[in-house]
């Protein structure tokens, strides 16, 4: 069942925190005083959950009731931590494959990406906690209820899970036109991890660098990019080819 994606009030959001709700962000109105507000801002940091503190006019706009100057977004779905994610798979997959979305802002195309990766098989999807496009109705909706059933984990920085996954014997392979590798260039067979970037920046230069391989799409018509939904399935379907032709030998 989806949960109700918005909660407001500090005590109700203090309560849903004590409670082990999967808060996903919290807006708190600037110059906001007082001990509950200071109570709401420890158990923010204790728990890691990332807050905004905006103008009262934005609040207003979230939502018409009383807020008292904090509205909270509580994901439809519970996050993983990346340990519990790769624990999980690698006791099961011989060749686990995971995808990571770089700063992702777009939830529909967010969701898009999770419809087609529950298609691929892909075990396992992990997202940064701040920039990341959140897990919304929107994005339940787009995809077609597959955001239920793919595992979803948040991790501080896209880069320490590049690193976590190679040293759990995975290979980062980075979605980029900057390079002269194509996807047919990379071997899938292996336990892989593919990394898409946001819509409008790609990867970010730091998780290029640590990556494992660089690949990119053959582009041959006159426009240079695609939708990354619509990419990121293009290199999820050739890692299916890939490991149904091995199978088949």
């Amino acid at each position: 069942m989806e949960k109700s994606t918005q909660i407001y009030g500090i005590r109700a959001v203090i309560e849903a925190i004590n409670a082990n709700e999967p808060i996903d962000k919290v807006f708190i109105q600037k110059g906001l005083k007082g001990d509950l507000s200071r109570e709401l801002e420890t158990l923010l940091r204790k728990n890691g959950i990332i807050a905004s503190y905006v103008p009262v006019e934005k609040l207003n706009r979230l939502t018409k009731n009383n807020h008292q100057g904090v509205v909270a977004n509580i994901s439809p779905i519970s996050f993983l931590s990346i340990e519990e994610m790769v624990a999980n798979v690698t006791e099961k997959e011989k060749a686990p494959l995971f995808l990571l979305l770089d700063q992702l802002s777009d939830v529909r195309n967010f969701g898009a990406i999770i419809r087609t990766a529950e298609c691929t098989g892909v075990d396992g999807i992990i997202i940064q906690k701040r920039g990341a496009a959140p897990v919304t109705a929107d994005t339940i909706k787009t995809s077609a209820g597959a955001a239920f059933r793919v595992p979803i984990a948040k991790v501080d920085h896209i880069k320490d899970a590049v690193f976590f996954l190679q040293a759990s014997g995975v290979q980062v392979v980075a979605a980029t036109e900057k390079t002269d590798n194509t996807i047919y260039d990379v071997s899938f067979t292996s336990p892989t991890a593919i990394i898409m970037g946001s819509e409008d920046l790609g990867i970010s230069p730091s998780i290029l660098k640590a990556s494992d391989h660089l690949a990119k799409l053959p582009m041959l018509g006159s426009i240079g990019s695609l939708n990354v939904s619509v990419a990121c399935g293009v290199f999820l379907y050739e890692v299916v080819r890939q490991r149904q032709d091995t199978l088949s030998k």
